[in-house]
Formats: structure tokens, C-alpha cells, sequence
């Protein structure tokens, strides 16, 4: 199982200042490539303060020219709010600008506020999406192609930049019936069970693996990634520290994709029906030991990838200090011949 650390650009306090938060992304991405991990995860939204990317492929770009073999996976590009016509050439320039280490991470998008203003209802971006990724695959791998569906028309052209081999494309899936349709097309892909239970979780890898064994020999190296809330306290008083600022910043989450009660671009926290309780037996922020133990389970299953989120609005000094202490104190229990229960060496 390998990690990608998730970029989470939150900016709780606008007195932060954006050029802070894209400093800081950099310097988590240096940090996680030094520390061992295979990748960071850039997301894209729009119009707020969470997640607050709007073009993933620039950041891309800019931490490929501070790092050496880092993977940068979009998670994830929305289609919807985009033309495939344009978006296939700023792909295939980003892909060549980053040496081939970029994965494109794609989606329909998740947050009603932003893509109604974006022009595309949520409810209308699932028709959208499959439509838009169908295009962008063809304007990618082939040249001189033509259209005639229900929102792209057009004549014969062929995108420029080409890339030297295909971009590696992974989609986003929610449901156990999604991702056997991901994976059956050929496709890696990203998923969380949210506030599911880990039966869900077996029943989503089990259906991945069904779908990757149906789609050939060529889709046997495909990737499952997991996206978690993931956190290495030092004690358990940091923990319930870091639990309490994640309880805000999911106030803000779970605004953004139900009322939208946005000022200025600050997202407005508002009152959750998940106790704190709840959400810190959901969330995974544990010490050390107890993160061995839990995530092992993941890795026996079949998990390739654990896309790791943090950035509940703790200092950067303190997000840097516990990736250290991942690496040095999970990482090593969960590869190889090191692989064991922490909890049985302390």
C-alpha cells in the first residue's frame, strides 16, 4: 500500500492570505516526497475557502519544479464546469510539464453551490461527466476526432501538445456499482466509504477487483485509492484536539454541499447532526500504534493507495511534524518484512 498526502487548501481565517496556502502545499509536497510517499493529491473547487483550488494543473506544474519523481493526482478535476477541447490541451501540457509524473484524477463534482454558478446544476453533472470524460479520452489518445453527442458537436481536430504515452486517468466513485463500472472500463479509481461502515468499504474494493478482472490483462496493474481523514497525534490529547477543529471544518463541508451560506468566499460553519463523538470514531486520528493496527486491515484487503487527509486548520508547523511521524512511526510497520503490530514493539 503506498500513501499520497491530500492537499487540503483550507484557509479558515482569510487573514491567512492565499499566497500562504499555495506556499504551504509546496512545502507539503517537498515534505512528502522526502519522507517516503508516493504522491500528493491536489483537489479543484471553485468560489471558496475549502479546497480552494481552482486549477489543479497549475499546482501541479509548480511542485513538479520543486520535487523529482513525486506523483500529482488531481482530486479531482470537475468535467462538468469545463471544455474538453480546451481542458485535453492544458492536460497534455501540464503531463509533459510535470516529466509524466501527473495522474489525472476526474469527477463529477460534489458541491451544489459551486457548480450551479458554474452554469451546470448538480443534478444534470452525471450526464455531463460521462459525455465529457468519453471526449477527453478520445481527444488524448487519438488524433483528428470528430463529435456529434448531446453537449459536444463538433468537426475533426486534433489537440495539441501530444503526449509521449497515454495520461493515466483515474475516476472517482462512491458507490460499490460505480466503481465495478470504473474498473471494468479500464480505468484506477478513487474512493471513501464517507460515514460507511468497513463492510461497505470490502463490498467497494471487492466490486473494483470485479470490475478489473472483467476489463483484461491490460487493467491487472489498475489502482484502487482510498481517501480517509487520517491523522498521527502524537497522544491522545492532541487527537481530541485535532478532532474538535475537523468538527468546524466538516460544519463548513456539510454546508457547502446542502444551504451554501457563503460570504466573500468564507464558507459559514453551521450545525451538524453528527455529534463529535461520531465523527472522532469516524475519523481516523490516532496515535501511532493504533494506526498500524487499523490501517494493516486496509492493506489486506486490497487497498493500493491511501490518499491521506488532514488539514483540519492545524499550524503547518504541526501538519509537517505529524507527516514525520507517520513516516517514521506507520509507514515502516505496513511494507515488507516490516509489516506487524506496532502496539506489539512499545
Amino acid at each position: 500500500m503506498d500513501y499520497t498526502h491530500f492537499l487540503s487548501a483550507y484557509m479558515p481565517d482569510s487573514n491567512y492570505g492565499e499566497k500562504q496556502v499555495f506556499l504551504d502545499m509546496v512545502e507539503l509536497s517537498v515534505t512528502a516526497e522526502r519522507l517516503g510517499y508516493r504522491g500528493v493529491a491536489i483537489p479543484e473547487h471553485h468560489l471558496i475557502n475549502i479546497t480552494m483550488v481552482p486549477s489543479p494543473l497549475q499546482l501541479a506544474v509548480k511542485i513538479a519544479c520543486s520535487t523529482h519523481r513525486l506523483e500529482m493526482t488531481t482530486a479531482v478535476a470537475v468535467l462538468p464546469v469545463r471544455d474538453m477541447r480546451v481542458f485535453a490541451g492544458e492536460v497534455a501540457q501540464a503531463f509533459l510539464l510535470t516529466d509524466e509524473r501527473l495522474i489525472l484524477g476526474v469527477g463529477r463534482g460534489a458541491y451544489p453551490y459551486e457548480t450551479s454558478r458554474l452554469g451546470v446544476p448538480l443534478e444534470e453533472t452525471r450526464a455531463v461527466f460521462d459525455e465529457s470524460l468519453d471526449v477527453l479520452e478520445a481527444l488524448l489518445s487519438r488524433k483528428e476526432v470528430s463529435w456529434n453527442g448531446s453537449r459536444y458537436k463538433f468537426e475533426a481536430m486534433t489537440v495539441m501538445p501530444r503526449t509521449p504515452r497515454p495520461v493515466p486517468i483515474t475516476v472517482a466513485a462512491s458507490t460499490p456499482e460505480a466503481l465495478f463500472h470504473v474498473a471494468r472500463k479500464g480505468y484506477n479509481a478513487m474512493t471513501t466509504p464517507l460515514s460507511g461502515d468497513h463492510e461497505l468499504l470490502k463490498r467497494q474494493v471487492a466490486m473494483f477487483m470485479e470490475g478489473r478482472s472483467q476489463a483484461g490483462p491490460a487493467a491487472a496493474k489498475n489502482r484502487l485509492g482510498l481517501q480517509r481523514g487520517i491523522y498521527a497525534a502524537k497522544d491522545d490529547a492532541e487527537a481530541k484536539r485535532i478532532v474538535s477543529l475537523a468538527y468546524s471544518y466538516f460544519q463548513r463541508f456539510e454546508n457547502i454541499k446542502g444551504p451554501g451560506v457563503v460570504h466573500d468566499g468564507m464558507i459559514e460553519p453551521l450545525p451538524r447532526k453528527q455529534s463529535l463523538e461520531e465523527l472522532a470514531a469516524n475519523l481516523l486520528v490516532r496515535t501511532p500504534a493504533e494506526l498500524v493496527d487499523l490501517l494493516s486491515e486496509y492493506d489486506a484487503i486490497g487497498i493500493d493507495e491511501l490518499i491521506m487527509t488532514c488539514g483540519y486548520g492545524q499550524s503547518q508547523a504541526e501538519t509537517i511534524e505529524m507527516m514525520h511521524r507517520f513516516s517514521e512511526e506507520v509507514m515502516p510497520y505496513l511494507r515488507g518484512s516490516k509489516k506487524m503490530s506496532a502496539t506489539a514493539t512499545t
